[in-house]
């Protein structure tokens, strides 16, 4: 390869688009080539650091470096090519000095740097770029306001500045040429075609100006709070429009239906309303993607559209729009591919036509009325989510090259029919929260190598876990909670090194703790809740460090015994570091993990589990021996149930080093001596029980310790002091606390709760960011479970 660009001194364009160049070792001399004017090296695995080679041809006008993710290093500061006119290092990994590049690159007509590391960053330095046409600066993390009054880019034809961080408003002013009867657009020229603004933090309503651009054919503004009305349209130029993920209200305006061009709509998860008749759509002659999902809209199907059809449509989107029937216009859709009916009032059987649409990969139906299935197709269906519907009867088999079966939530029942280890591509099968009765069938433990979650989890199935697992599998989530399997568990679990997730609680399985799971290096979830479990939990552990990434363990209801050996808690690395990293969730963007676990005393189903969440919970087992002080090294951790169980011993002090404790449980022991005053600088702490044990002395006062309430402490004779109506002699009374009373963070603006409905009586604290509920609902909760002015108090700057 050296040898040949070192020859080619007459060579003027070179394309080496896709050339696997990654054993390319030492710098790519250019020196020779004097007479290039363009280089493409786009996605040639190019990786160490950048040379500054690339730029020594004087001539050079166009270099594209374009997804070469291991470039790494510095864009030089010398040997620039002022001729270059065109620079493309779109997903490269190196470093770019912005004010250098844009004080001596002057000439630049196009320049993309999309995922780059931009160094020195400042909006107005565009405005020395005079030349640019076509800038792309999107996910590069870039903040701040764009000061649009100050750009010099009158030549601007387009701009994509996604997936950064900037605020502020869109410029409302335009002024308006009399003379030509059009408007002259300021700061963006009028023959702008392309602006994607989307997944920033932009507010306001979105100027008039941008719907009289009349070369625009791209418009992208999703995932920003963009709020107020969708304006008319005055140009019919647009080929992509993309709205989704903001907060504009109002009615689809009409002259939408003029974009003849449109190929690509979407406005979901907005708050548009009003009655949209479909045969409008058939308008769109030549969409391919459409979404209108999760707004107020109210679809209408007109007889007139019977005869009509979207010829073009591949993906069509439109849960959550108040449809009570299948759109019978996709029946001549041969190009469709994804159907999303979701959230919507469809009722009965799932018509047969809808499987003559043979092009259908993905279907989405759930949350609907849907009552049967007449059957199911044979075609290349990879996606079906029957999820919280009314079906009924036995299981339906979907076609063997599904990939993606979820139909819980639902009335199925009979036995799981062994046919259903013939999908052997199989990555997802969901069947939880139905009927389903009889033996699990053995097959599903090795049928598909693909098979990354099986939940069967609340039904009806007994008998023992027949489950093998083989090497090389890909299973990442087991759920079989809440049914009658007894038995033990098979170490073939132990072939799961991908596993994740591992719920069998509610169950009549037995046997001694299984301390071999402890060599899964990537269990995270272990829940054994509610079985017949019993011995020490000590065991064997073979691993050096077992359960490192454990976040979530519940063993509790079992009968569990003997002390908590304190190098099992020692081992938990995952729960030792308090994690400030980005919300995120477990499982995959199709399928997303969830558990139930007790938090705050009562039992919630987290319908997504964040990654940050860790609890442990040892309550009800037989436990006895003193709390180990190495559980105060664990301090991500947000709860601890060890109550009911025969713990002896004083309240370790270490227990004060939990900062992100928001419920410590240690009731129903029989614990003694004073409560650490230590523990009052648990500012995080929303609920505490220590009732039932054999503690004495004063209850420490300060920050939280203010708040709880007599029930914390019933049943120790030996207390006094706040709440408690035993007043403390002076020789008892409690010493004021150092820790600073800080202010607590209200995490309900990103958190979202559901309730389970077998929820026992204790208080839980405001600080719920696990699970999914409702506001309301939440409100109602409290008022309901405890009620007072402290928790009028919460109400309120919880409402507020």
């Amino acid at each position: 390869m050296k040898g040949i660009v070192t020859n080619l001194t007459n060579l003027k364009e070179l394309y080496l688009h896709g050339v696997d160049m990654s054993s390319v070792h030492g710098p790519l001399s250019l020196t020779n080539l004097s007479s290039l004017t363009s280089l493409s090296l786009k996605s040639c695995r190019l990786q160490g650091n950048f040379q500054d080679t690339f730029f020594y041809p004087t001539n050079l006008k166009s270099l594209d470096l374009v997804n070469n993710e291991n470039l790494t290093g510095f864009l030089p500061k010398s040997n620039w090519s002022s001729s270059l006119e065109s620079l493309s290092l779109d997903y490269t990994n190196f470093s770019i000095d912005f004010p250098h590049l844009t004080k001596s690159m002057k000439s630049l007509k196009t320049l993309y740097l999309p995922s780059c590391k931009i160094l020195g960053w400042n909006p107005t330095l565009l405005s020395n770029l005079t030349q640019i046409t076509s800038l792309g600066l999107s996910y590069n993390n870039l903040g701040g306001q764009i000061p649009w009054s100050s750009l010099n880019l009158n030549k601007l034809i387009e701009l994509g500045l996604s997936g950064n961080n900037f605020s502020g408003q869109l410029p409302q002013m335009y002024s308006y040429n009399l003379s030509k009867s059009q408007p002259v657009v300021e700061p963006l020229p009028l023959n702008l075609e392309y602006l994607g603004l989307e997944d920033n933090l932009l507010n306001g309503t979105i100027p008039h100006w941008l719907y009289f651009l009349r070369s625009l054919s791209g418009l992208r503004l999703r995932g920003n709070n963009f709020t107020g009305c969708i304006p008319e349209f005055q140009s019919y130029s647009l080929v992509t429009l993309d709205l989704s993920n903001n907060k504009l209200q109002g009615p689809i305006p009409r002259s939408l239906f003029q974009q003849v061009n449109l190929f690509w709509l979407d406005l979901s998860s907005n708050n548009l309303s009003g009655v949209v008749e479909l045969y409008e759509f058939s308008k769109l002659s030549n969409i391919y993607f459409l979404n209108l999902s999760f707004n107020s809209l109210s679809l209408s199907r007109s007889k007139i559209f019977l005869n009509h059809t979207l010829p073009y449509i591949t993906r069509l989107s439109l849960s959550s729009c108040n449809i009570k029937e299948f759109p019978y216009f996709i029946r001549a859709s041969e190009n469709l591919d994804t159907l999303e009916l979701s959230f919507n009032q469809i009722e009965g059987n799932i018509p047969n036509w809808l499987w003559n649409v043979s092009s259908l990969g993905s279907l989405s139906l759930s949350h609907n009325f849907l009552t049967g299935i007449q059957q199911l197709p044979q075609t290349w269906l990879f996606y079906l989510d029957l999820r919280s519907n009314l079906l009924q009867g036995s299981l339906p088999i979907p076609p063997p090259s599904t990939r993606i079966f979820l139909a819980s939530n639902n009335q199925l029942s009979g036995e799981i029919p062994s046919s259903i280890c013939n999908l052997k591509s199989m990555e997802v099968l969901d069947l939880s929260n139905n009927s389903m009765s009889g033996k699990i069938p053995p097959c599903l433990g090795n049928f598909s190598d693909s098979l990354s979650v099986l939940n069967l989890g609340m039904n009806k199935l007994h008998g023992m876990i027949p489950l093998s697992f083989e090497r090389r599998n890909s299973l990442r989530n087991l759920n079989l909670n809440g049914n009658q399997l007894e038995g033990s568990l098979s170490q073939s679990l132990l072939n799961c090194k991908n596993l994740e997730v591992l719920d069998i609680g509610n169950n009549k399985i037995n046997g001694t703790f299984p301390y071999w799971l402890g060599s899964l290096p990537m269990l995270q979830v272990l829940i054994l809740r509610s079985n017949r479990f019993h011995g020490s939990i000590s065991g064997s552990l073979k691993s050096k460090l077992p359960f490192r990434r454990l976040r979530i363990m519940d063993l509790s209801d079992n009968e569990f015994s003997g002390n908590l050996p304190s190098n099992f808690f020692q081992s938990f690395m995952a729960m030792m570091d308090a994690q400030t990293e980005q919300m995120k969730y477990m499982g995959e963007e199709y399928y997303k993990d969830s558990v139930v676990v007790t938090i705050k005393g009562i039992f919630f189903e987290l319908v997504k589990i964040q990654t940050i969440f860790t609890t442990i919970d040892l309550s009800k087992n037989n436990f006895e021996g003193e709390i180990p002080e190495l559980i105060g090294k664990l301090k991500s951790l947000k709860g601890l149930n060890l109550s009911y169980n025969k713990l002896t011993g004083s309240i370790p002090p270490s227990l004060a080093n939990l900062s992100n404790l928001e419920w410590l449980d240690l009731s129903s022991n029989e614990l003694v001596g004073g409560i650490p005053q230590q523990l009052t600088g648990i500012t995080s702490l929303e609920v505490f029980n220590l009732s039932e044990n054999r503690l004495v002395g004063p209850i420490p006062r300060g920050n939280q310790f203010e708040t709880f309430e007599n029930s914390s402490y019933r049943e120790n004779s030996g207390l006094c002091g706040f709440p408690l109506s035993k007043i403390c002699n002076s020789s008892e009374a409690p010493q004021p606390s150092q820790a600073k009373n800080l202010e607590q963070k209200n995490e309900f603006d990103f958190w979202k709760v559901a309730a389970m409905g077998y929820a026992c009586g204790l208080v839980f604290g405001i600080s719920m960011g696990y699970v999914l509920l409702s506001k309301e609902m939440l409100v109602v909760m409290i008022r309901r479970r405890v009620g007072g002015e402290r928790w009028n108090r919460v109400l309120r700057r919880f409402q507020g």
